[in-house]
């Protein structure tokens, strides 16, 4: 699934902590798995100045970078973190962790060639999902559509319950970008 989804998502999954001032952790759990990714990336492209073939063909694929990337979408370590702060009280490294756990859950099936090692470091075992949150070869459009549909019914659910109006315009503005990238993707005939 795409960043912003597992952070709406887990917001509303978890509305009920987002009242008692959890949202933060909630979000940074739900985007924590990804930052090795973006720092990736980043480096790719603006420092080693690869092109995206090669980033997203070889380089993402190289054992070190497949190590970090494993190790912030283990469940297995994350479940660990989640039993350490409930033993420890601490509230809101809990949460966060919960909302990790639930990233990597949603993550799980939508991965097909690029499926993380979510049992890491105790297993190397990848589920090989046979549908693709972007992989058109893997049913792509059709979950891309689902995705972006349970992104705005969430958002339709915590539009009310967020204070900020940035918080408020930042829900708005990436369901009209998830939109109007789906609708012009279809227009442009490709097919789902």
């Amino acid at each position: 699934m795409n960043t912003p989804s597992h952070a709406i998502l887990n917001l509303f999954v978890f509305k009920q902590q987002m009242q008692n001032s959890a949202s933060c952790a909630i979000f940074i759990g739900a985007i924590l798995p990804d930052t090795p990714i973006f720092v990736f990336y980043f480096l790719m492209k603006f420092v080693y100045r690869l092109p995206p073939q090669q980033i997203w063909s070889e380089v993402y694929y190289q054992p070190f970078w497949q190590g970090i990337i494993s190790t912030f979408h283990s469940i297995s370590l994350a479940l660990i973190g989640l039993i350490i702060a409930h033993i420890l009280s601490w509230q809101l490294i809990e949460i966060g962790f919960m909302s990790t756990v639930l990233h990597s859950l949603l993550d799980l099936p939508v991965h097909n060639n690029d499926a993380h090692r979510h049992f890491f470091p105790f297993s190397n075992y990848r589920f090989i999902s046979p549908i693709s949150y972007w992989d058109r070869k893997h049913y792509g459009g059709i979950v891309a559509l689902v995705e972006i549909s349970l992104v705005l019914l969430a958002s339709i659910h915590l539009f009310p319950i967020l204070r900020s109006h940035f918080s408020k315009g930042l829900l708005i503005a990436v369901n009209l970008f998830y939109w109007m990238g789906y609708f012009r993707f279809y227009l442009r005939g490709h097919s789902i």
